[in-house]
């Protein structure tokens, strides 16, 4: 069951999520809802915070990070990149495409908005779900597993994701 609370989101990054969408007001069709990845937080935590901005409201998910941003795998991202083949997340602003059916089944297209994560669709930076974002992860390891680079939720999660995105929105992703 996901976290639902008014106040998941720590403020500093609210603020830096709240730039962005300012920033790149034209290039986001939708305003009403956002995303934003916590990447502070270890991935044994629900660090995916889908907030209402008309209501405060928001509801948090479990999300993976990739391989290259945490070598170690600690379940803790450690460095961001936007290069091709790092396999690491990318930080910034990005707006959420199209669906598409790939090798991990439904997933999101997204297109990164700044010089972080300008590469996100060459790169197929995308939201998808996987069994290593999987809750049970988290009681056999402690941690989830890694993406390469993608923002993976849970198998259970993947409805509940895309009905809160939509096409069209921001996702927000930051170490603050």
């Amino acid at each position: 069951m996901p976290i639902s609370s008014s106040r998941v989101v720590r403020p500093e990054l609210l603020r830096q999520a709240m730039a962005a969408l300012g920033r790149n007001g034209s290039r986001i069709p939708h305003h009403d809802r956002i995303a934003i990845a916590d990447f502070t937080a270890s991935s044994s935590q629900p660090r995916f915070h889908f907030v209402d901005l008309a209501s405060g409201r928001s509801t948090s998910l479990l999300v993976s990070h990739g391989s290259g941003s945490d070598p170690a795998h600690t379940g803790y991202l450690e460095r961001f990149s936007n290069a091709f083949g790092s396999n690491a997340s990318s930080e910034g602003a990005f707006v959420t495409d199209d669906y598409y059916v790939g090798k991990h089944g439904r997933s999101q297209r997204l297109i990164g908005l700044d010089r972080t994560n300008n590469n996100a669709l060459g790169r197929a930076i995308v939201v998808h779900s996987a069994w290593y974002a999987n809750k049970d992860m988290i009681a056999s390891h402690g941690m989830l597993g890694r993406s390469q680079g993608c923002f993976a939720v849970g198998e259970k999660d993947l409805d509940q994701v895309f009905a809160r995105l939509g096409q069209g929105r921001m996702i927000f992703a930051a170490k603050v």
